[in-house]
C-alpha cells in the first residue's frame, strides 16, 4: 500500500468522524465547495514555492496539495482508484494526442 493509498483510506475513514476531533472531518463537513477552495489555496502556495525555488517548502506544500486533493475527491465521492485508473488509461498516450481527443 502506497502513502497515497493510506492517506485516501484515512480520509475515507474520517468522513463520518466528529468534526471537533478531526481536521479532515471538519473540512468535509463544510461541503465540497469549501474542500475545493482549500485545495485551490494549497495549490497556490505550492506554485509560490515552486517559483521561489525552495525545494523543502515546495515538498511540504506539495504534500498539502495531495492531501487536499484527496479530501476534495472524497467530498465528491471520487475514489483515488478511479483517478489512478484514468492515469493508467492515459499511459503511453501522447499528452498532445490526449488533449486533442478531448476537443
Amino acid at each position: 500500500m502506497t502513502a497515497l493509498d493510506r492517506l485516501a483510506a484515512t480520509i475515507a475513514a474520517r468522513k463520518g468522524a466528529d468534526p471537533e476531533t478531526s481536521w479532515t472531518a471538519k473540512l468535509l463537513s463544510k461541503g465540497p465547495e469549501k474542500c475545493a477552495e482549500k485545495f485551490g489555496e494549497e495549490a497556490v502556495e505550492a506554485i509560490i514555492e515552486a517559483v521561489k525555488g525552495d525545494r523543502e517548502k515546495l515538498t511540504y506544500e506539495a504534500a498539502d496539495v495531495l492531501y487536499h486533493l484527496l479530501v476534495m475527491l472524497a467530498a465528491r465521492d471520487v475514489a483515488l482508484e478511479d483517478v489512478l485508473a484514468e492515469l493508467d488509461r492515459r499511459h503511453g498516450t501522447s499528452g498532445l494526442a490526449e488533449k486533442a481527443a478531448r476537443g
